[in-house]
């Protein structure tokens, strides 16, 4: 019972140390915040009527502009009513077309006394949906998973904020990315597997084999995107950080961090995966020798990466589907389409990310063989550590 309770209290502690770290980060300024505009005010707003008189539409474009009469709904104008202007370029990702009763993110811009001189809605308002799923998304996974479901969804927000507050500020003023990012990857991997799996053998061998595993992937994305001639304008809004005063961003580097980092996730999931069948095998058969522990996770391994390996494809290739879907239509030879640079950065991506969930597979099975069953290894099944 006494082990036991050591390893609840671990578990609260570690808890506890991740609320205290996610408060901080919450409250953390970014440096950025005076790049936001502080005189605009901004609110939401109920279209009463539309005009869309001066619209003109060729095909699927449409181009011109929407008037719309707006009710502001909170804010310090809440109740007034007000006409704004509503651009369209002609640009199908970036148009928006209001209809009556639709809702809207209002941006007011004040004068010196301050009166409303411009009424922009910027976009539907999406905010109200957002924190809903968010909401049905933390009830589910707490109803579901217990107190295991409440410390993943501890490890969801803290990494949300981890990624917000920390890397993009990070990346935004110079620093490293390569570098920055694999610190980061290896705290999120610490508070992840750790608020999981607690401060346990398990958690030590899943958190040894998921940085190994990402370590190889940054290994791979530094030498390969280098030979592919992959740059960072690849990535979506490349450009426009560059010339928003940003031109000093590596965006090679970027690239190489965006690699890794969005394959770390699938690489904890693997890790853990191993991990826990390991110490299952060494619960059941305390007496097993150190060769079949460590046979015993190459089997596990094996099993699980060959789903892993495509859950990374079809997640990857769901992204630039209309990429694929504009070449297949246009007849564009498949010699043409994989030499793109577009889907050579996509097929870099995903074969490297895979090359990772490969080998963590491996390195966390050598690595519990090693904890669980080595000459300086545990035999406690506790959890605790213990020597032989």
């Amino acid at each position: 019972m006494g082990s036991l309770f050591e390893g609840q209290k671990g578990n609260i502690t570690l808890v506890i140390f991740f609320l205290v770290c996610s408060a901080i980060l919450l409250l953390l300024p970014t440096g950025f915040e005076e790049r936001v505009d502080g005189t605009a005010v901004r609110c939401r707003g109920e279209i009463l009527e539309v005009d869309d008189s001066e619209i003109q539409t060729l095909g699927m474009i449409k181009s011109g502009d929407q008037t719309v009469t707006v009710r502001l709904l909170d804010g310090p104008f809440k109740g007034k009513v007000v006409e704004a202007n509503n651009p369209l370029l002609g640009q199908m990702d970036r148009d928006k077309i209001f209809e009556k009763g639709d809702r809207a993110l209002m941006v007011l811009t004040l004068d010196q006394d301050g009166g409303i001189i411009f009424a922009n809605p910027q976009d539907h308002y999406r905010i109200s949906l957002e924190l809903f799923l968010l909401a049905l998304f933390a009830l589910f996974l707490v109803l579901f998973g217990g107190w295991t479901g409440t410390k993943a969804l501890l490890s969801f927000l803290f990494s949300g904020l981890m990624i917000w507050k920390v890397l993009i500020p990070c990346l935004l003023k110079g620093y490293d990315p390569v570098w920055v990012s694999l610190v980061i990857v290896a705290g999120l991997t610490a508070a992840v597997i750790f608020l999981v799996a607690g401060p346990t053998r398990k958690g030590v061998v899943a958190f040894s084999g998921a940085l190994l595993g990402v370590l190889t992937s940054c290994l791979l994305a530094t030498y390969f995107t280098r030979q592919f001639h992959v740059h960072g304008a690849v990535m979506p809004f490349a450009e426009t950080l560059l010339y928003s005063g940003f031109g000093h961003l590596d965006l090679a580097r970027i690239y190489i961090a965006a690699v890794f980092l969005a394959a770390s996730g699938a690489v904890m999931d693997l890790a853990m995966d191993v991990a826990a069948s390991l110490e299952e095998v060494v619960s059941n058969r305390p007496e097993i020798p150190f060769g079949q522990c460590l046979k015993s996770g190459f089997k596990v391994g094996r099993a699980v990466v060959g789903t892993m390996t495509t859950t990374l494809l079809l997640a990857y290739s769901g992204g630039y589907i209309t990429l694929l879907m504009a070449f297949m239509a246009q007849g564009v030879p498949l010699i043409n389409l994989f030499n793109l640079i577009y889907v050579a950065a996509e097929v870099l991506k995903t074969l490297v990310g895979s090359f990772g969930l490969v080998t963590v597979a491996p390195f966390t099975a050598l690595t519990g063989a090693l904890i669980y069953r080595g000459k300086a290894g545990f035999r406690s099944r506790t959890g605790r550590y213990e020597r032989q």
